[in-house]
């Protein structure tokens, strides 16, 4: 069922591209390759193909990655970066900048859509986790962007 404020179809489409997102984001994380250069690889090979907002998520993380690892080190409790799961940490990245700087998006689907993420990617305490941790950003995010 779509969260209020986005339709259905836009919804799924943005799903997709937030998976896209990810995998792109969390593949350069492993390799530790430029995240502009392993999306333009992507986009060369576009199989699978890289969606219009996917490229958006993946620039937006890279303008904004400092500032968004410095929210995930001060409010991951008992988490630091490098102890994070990694799908979990690009995950989050996605949802953060999101919640801070993409306005078109509604925070409680930005939530909800990283949560899911988590469900389907990675450990069985990840959703509760991410979830505890873009809750708390939400409340706290007039002061953080």
């Amino acid at each position: 069922m779509p969260a209020k404020g986005e339709p259905a179809e836009r919804r799924s489409a943005r799903r997709k591209a937030r998976k896209r997102a990810v995998d792109i984001l969390y593949e350069s994380d492993l390799r530790g390759t430029d995240v502009l250069a392993t999306a333009a690889d992507r986009l060369k090979q576009s199989d699978p193909p890289v969606p219009e907002y996917a490229v958006d998520l993946v620039e937006g993380v890279t303008a904004h990655r400092e500032r968004i690892d410095e929210l995930l080190t001060t409010y991951a409790e008992g988490w630091t970066l490098d102890r994070m799961p990694a799908v979990d940490r690009n995950i989050l990245r996605v949802a953060i900048y999101e919640l801070l700087w993409n306005d078109d998006v509604p925070d409680p689907v930005a939530i909800d859509e990283a949560v899911d993420l988590a469900k389907d990617l990675s450990t069985d305490e990840s959703p509760r986790f991410v979830n505890g941790l873009l809750g708390r950003i939400q409340l706290l995010k007039e002061n953080l962007s």
